[in-house]
């Protein structure tokens, strides 16, 4: 099997409700990486925040489109308050327990066989 972890900006509640159903909800986690506005703004190498508030840049996240919070995610990383290393952790011990390995997987004399 194959474990995909998707990353999407999805600022509002309706977005993610959508991303939820096309997913299906037992398949579904959502993982609230949560950065303050002004975590954002520090760590911004390109320098698009600024743009956004000087008015060059429309339809920013957080500026000029709003964003809402999730109001009950499965995980919360707060990246303002742990390092890299710190939240990388945190994602993998939560969602270990969530990903089912087979016991005993197929071996490649299995494959050939069933064809």
């Amino acid at each position: 099997g194959i474990i995909t972890i998707c990353s999407f900006i999805s600022p509002t509640r309706e977005i993610r409700h959508f991303a939820r159903q096309i997913i299906g909800t037992a398949d579904f986690l959502e993982i609230f990486v949560h950065a303050p506005l002004g975590t954002c703004e520090q760590r911004d190498v390109k320098g698009l925040y600024a743009k956004a508030r000087a008015g060059q840049i429309h339809g920013f996240t957080g500026i000029d489109s709003p964003y809402e919070a999730p109001e009950a995610p499965d995980l919360e990383i707060r990246t303002d308050q742990i390092s890299e290393e710190e939240a990388t952790q945190l994602l993998f011990h939560f969602l270990l327990p969530h990903i089912q390995i087979a016991q005993n997987p197929p071996t490649d004399s299995d494959r050939n066989h069933n064809h």
